[in-house]
């Protein structure tokens, strides 16, 4: 099977649990769920053998950036869990993410690392939005 057969598989079987019917990948390798307010973008990465988990949290503000960037560090510290924040340069976005390797990769483990993601990304994006939105 291959790493997208078995990430399908996965999303297939976590949409049974929850009892939500959602997208499968596409010819791209990305789906995403929603919980709450957040989005978890589900990214598989054949030619690197890497998921990647990858939330929007918020536009990089114009102001009050060394406020907000320490405070995302640290958040990563011990609030993100799995997760950390990191900024896509070319769309100015924060994201949460998450990386893991595809090898050994079990349904469980996708869960867990889907549901802490997601759990984070929805406590998190509203209240960073609040405090440093513009």
């Amino acid at each position: 099977m291959s790493y997208r057969e078995t990430i399908d598989d996965y999303i297939k079987r976590f949409g049974e649990l929850v009892n939500v019917e959602f997208d499968l990948l596409d010819d791209e390798g990305y789906t995403s769920v929603r919980r709450g307010s957040a989005t978890v973008g589900i990214n598989v990465l054949e030619d690197h053998r890497v998921l990647m988990f990858l939330s929007p949290m918020m536009e990089v503000p114009q102001k009050r950036q060394v406020e907000l960037f320490r405070k995302l560090l640290e958040l990563n510290f011990l609030s993100t869990s799995d997760g950390a924040f990191a900024i896509d340069r070319e769309k100015n976005i924060i994201y949460l993410r998450a990386l893991r390797g595809l090898d050994g990769l079990d349904f469980e483990e996708f869960v867990d690392m889907l549901d802490t993601i997601a759990g984070v990304a929805d406590e998190l994006d509203d209240k960073l939005r609040a405090e440093f939105g513009e």
